[in-house]
């Protein structure tokens, strides 16, 4: 499989938790689900403080897709190929230590659903960094 394939399943997985997070910022019952449930109200919705969060959440999750698309060369960017490669590497830390903390949420979603998804986003985003444009 080719850097930019897997740049692209990255950006499709991205793309999934950002409509997740998106959801709970629009205020959809699925709190308990994000943040290890502590942030979730009785009718299931997050908090206001939490639901700007997740909508902060998304603008950073298109940010991490940008740097993985541009790193993978599936586009054009103006920024420097330095900032990309530092940039698609901060990603894949910051995936990492995102996966460890959904591994240990309250809910078998965190765990399962959720840590499956950000350990898949590791190793493909660790790919695209590593590689670079093919």
């Amino acid at each position: 499989m080719d850097v930019e394939t897997i740049a692209l399943i990255a950006v499709a997985l991205f793309g999934v938790l950002a409509i997740f997070q998106a959801a709970l910022a629009l205020g959809a019952p699925l709190g308990e689900y994000a943040y290890g449930g502590r942030a979730a109200t009785e009718s299931g919705t997050l908090t206001t403080r939490y639901r700007i969060m997740s909508g902060v959440a998304v603008f950073i999750l298109m940010g991490f897709a940008y740097l993985i698309l541009a790193r993978a060369g599936v586009i054009d960017s103006p920024l420097t190929d330095r900032f990309i490669l530092v940039g698609s590497w901060a990603v894949v830390a910051y995936l990492a230590l995102n996966t460890a903390a959904n591994l240990m949420g309250k809910t078998n979603v965190e765990r399962y659903v959720f840590g499956s998804i950000t350990a898949v986003l590791v190793v493909l985003c660790a790919i695209v960094a590593a590689a670079g444009p093919s």
